[in-house]
């Protein structure tokens, strides 16, 4: 009986089968699939500085070369794009679900959204009106001094205190550009005025833009601005374009420039945008501070080279210290010394590894820096030459000159 007892108690506490005692695996749940692999930083940096530089050299080609003289009607162009294309990736995307982080109300929306919206407003006119007038060499130096003006702005607003050692590390920029613009071939009163005013526009709504983002819940990346700033910028500019620019604006002017061009400038315009959220969120402040520096360089050249803009000593001596002292008072001397040491240990290294190559690119900056001096300033030595003559009396060149040789020795 005792044996029966313990028999059956050994099978009640017996192990279940081995193959229910495993742990179950679900198949139809798939392995996650590995993350795609980011973009380098690069990509970004130059993406930014392509869009944002393809931009200005595009509004002047249209208002000027083009003869599109309308720019409040391209700035209203623009921001109504902006407008509708906020409005279909906020529904299809999720680049702007910042949006949801906002408390945003009426009451917010009329007494700090209206009044940045008219001054980002008045700031794109004034922009846009200076290409009729100055070339966008001159345009790109005197945009250099904004963050002197956003500093008098902060200041008369209240927003930040007067401090004396910042005003005098950007006294240089100052500097340079009074001396490019004293260096300035073609200047122009109007189009200078024009963009002074822009400047002073475009200050006032940076400042304003800080005071709101200054609290936590109205925290917003650049494309969850324009979501908001553009729908008010472009009724704004309609309203302003009706009374000034659409009663003598004909189908022949947009026809003129062509439907599709302006429908590509719109897109440029508006991919800009989408490219900073994506700089800021990639790079450091560093990479802004210099990736600014360097568009602005190249717009210089790009302008000398496509338009054929001469830019005089004066103005280069000037542009230097005006780009010193933004580099300057953007990042400060200690991160200058700290960033400078580091460059040269990295390029020392680079040097080692890679001797060839950077000789090579010794070689390149070299070539293009001569290319662009020789660009800019040959039109000022011996401006009367005309070399129709020689070429005329070449026995083998004559054809570039459009005539047959005259008479005479032939060289």
């Amino acid at each position: 009986m005792a044996a029966e007892e313990k028999e059956r108690l050994s099978e009640e506490i017996a192990p279940q089968d081995p193959i229910q005692m495993l742990p179950t695996v679900n198949p139809a749940v798939e392995k996650p699939a590995p993350a795609a692999p980011a973009l380098h930083p690069s990509v970004y940096v130059i993406t930014w500085i392509s869009l944002s530089s393809a931009v200005i050299l595009f509004n002047k080609w249209i208002l000027d070369t083009a003869k599109f003289s309308f720019p409040i009607v391209l700035t209203t162009w623009h921001l109504a794009f902006a407008t509708l294309m906020t409005q279909v990736l906020a529904r299809t995307t999720t680049l702007l679900d910042g949006r949801k982080t906002v408390k945003m109300t009426g009451r917010v929306y009329l007494r700090a959204i209206v009044p940045i919206g008219l001054f980002f407003s008045l700031s794109l006119i004034c922009g846009n009106l200076t290409y009729l007038y100055l070339s966008v060499a001159f345009i790109q130096m005197l945009k250099a001094t904004t963050p002197v003006a956003v500093l008098v702005a902060g200041y008369a607003l209240g927003v930040s205190q007067l401090n004396f050692k910042v005003l005098f590390n950007v006294s240089f920029i100052v500097i340079g550009v009074v001396l490019a613009s004293f260096g300035e071939i073609k200047f122009v009163l109007t189009g200078f005025i024009y963009q002074v005013c822009g400047i002073m526009f475009e200050a006032i709504r940076l400042v304003l833009v800080q005071r709101l983002l200054s609290s936590a819940e109205y925290k917003m990346d650049p494309l969850v601005s324009l979501y908001y700033f553009a729908p008010v910028c472009a009724i704004m500019n309609f309203v302003v374009s009706l009374i000034i620019e659409v009663p003598r604006l004909h189908l022949a002017d947009i026809m003129n420039v062509g439907v599709w061009t302006l429908l590509v400038n719109a897109m440029i315009a508006f991919a800009l945008n989408v490219s900073v959220v994506f700089l800021i969120g990639k790079t450091s402040s560093l990479v802004l501070t210099l990736c600014g520096v360097l568009k602005d360089i190249l717009l210089v050249a790009a302008s000398m080279m496509i338009w054929g803009t001469r830019v005089t000593a004066l103005q280069a001596f000037g542009y230097t210290i005006a780009l010193g002292g933004l580099i300057y008072y953007k990042l400060g001397a200690e991160k200058l010394k700290a960033y400078f040491s580091e460059g040269g240990r990295t390029w020392m290294d680079y040097g080692f590894k890679y001797p060839a190559r950077r000789k090579i690119m010794v070689f390149v900056a070299t070539a293009v820096t001569l290319l662009l001096i020789f660009v800019g300033l040959a039109p000022h030595y011996a401006p009367q030459y005309d070399p129709t003559a020689y070429l005329a009396n070449s026995r083998y060149l004559h054809p570039l000159a459009g005539d047959k040789p005259a008479s005479g020795p032939t060289p």
